[in-house]
């Protein structure tokens, strides 16, 4: 059912981008479970079974409903563009009772019989203790489903905020809806969500602006249906996931050093997360200056992006990058 956002004057100037590695750690359990998602998840399926035996993942199943509402808390909009998991979680943890309560109740309604099973009793008897074990859960998730491959998870999702920003800069909300998902359509000062899996309805922004954030599991589907308190979001899959887990074979590897040579080849390999120049020049034992001068002509080319932090300028792979190193 479409899920119609109202923009207000106040709303256009308030629209932002972030990174939530809580919300893609829920993804990343969801996705277990969605086989339309797994096909560009295959390699990552296969490396994470073993540590599936070990992880009871049914409670938060319970909670997350083919077509339905999964509760808020469990991934909350985050205020900051960037928040470190531990801190997301410890947000999650604070959640006051009364609100996870209505919360649990809207998600277990979405599933026949859920509210009135053994474990749907006892989240809505005692949501406190509710709460904790799905942050104990989530925690566990984290270490074994994302965070081994945050630092390349975290660039690909980088990598497209960089590039939606461009858009947003170039042709505004126009341009940036015309190409975030198929199931967006952006008309007359409001937003439509096509495949919204909450009742068709009217979303009045309120100056509240809307939160965009791009996912590395979410594919193929763009999710949306925040309920108050929280700000409006959208969360629409990130460019670059059909190469995210390619590894570069003998052949490929062999291909990339003949069409960039040995060492802006070993440059772009080697940048599983961001780096700096002096910080890439000792790693790959070159010359400063040299490296400069390869990561500007691969940056010409779209291979990597650059961005100020601090008094640094960290380069990363772009999804053309990534595509090129996994062989794509």
């Amino acid at each position: 059912m479409p899920l119609h956002m109202q923009f207000g004057a106040d709303d256009l100037m308030r629209c932002r981008f972030a990174i939530s590695p809580l919300c893609q750690t829920h993804e990343a359990v969801r996705t277990l479970r969605r086989t339309e998602r797994h096909g560009y998840h295959l390699p990552w399926l296969r490396r994470v079974r073993e540590a599936l035996a070990g992880l009871d993942l049914s409670e938060l199943w319970l909670l997350m409903p083919g077509r339905g509402y999964t509760p808020d808390f469990l991934g909350p909009p985050p205020e900051v563009p960037y928040a470190p998991f531990e801190d997301e979680l410890a947000r999650m943890r604070a959640t006051d009772p009364a609100a996870a309560r209505r919360e649990l109740a809207l998600s277990l309604e979405c599933s026949p019989g859920a509210a009135g099973s053994a474990r749907g009793r006892a989240m809505l008897d005692d949501p406190a203790a509710a709460v904790q074990r799905l942050a104990d859960v989530t925690e566990a998730a984290w270490r074994a489903l994302v965070a081994p491959d945050w630092p390349r998870l975290r660039s690909l999702l980088e990598a497209d905020i960089a590039h939606r920003s461009r858009q947003l800069a170039e042709g505004g909300l126009e341009r940036l809806f015309a190409d975030l998902h198929p199931a967006l359509r952006w008309t007359d000062g409001a937003l439509t969500i096509r495949n919204s899996v909450v009742p068709a309805r009217t979303q009045e922004l309120d100056g509240r602006g809307v939160l965009l954030m791009p996912s590395v599991f979410v594919w193929p589907d763009v999710i949306s249906g925040f309920v108050p308190p929280w700000q409006p979001t959208v969360i629409y899959p990130a460019r670059g996931v059909g190469g995210l887990w390619r590894e570069p074979d003998a052949v490929a590897a062999d291909a990339l050093v003949r069409l960039l040579g040995a060492s802006r080849a070993a440059l772009l390999s080697g940048l599983e997360e961001p780096a700096s120049t002096t910080a890439l020049a000792a790693r790959h034992r070159l010359a400063p200056s040299s490296v400069s001068a390869h990561l500007a002509v691969l940056r010409a080319a779209g291979l990597l992006s650059s961005r100020r932090q601090g008094h640094q300028v960290l380069y990363e792979r772009t999804p053309l990058g990534m595509a090129l190193v996994g062989g794509g």
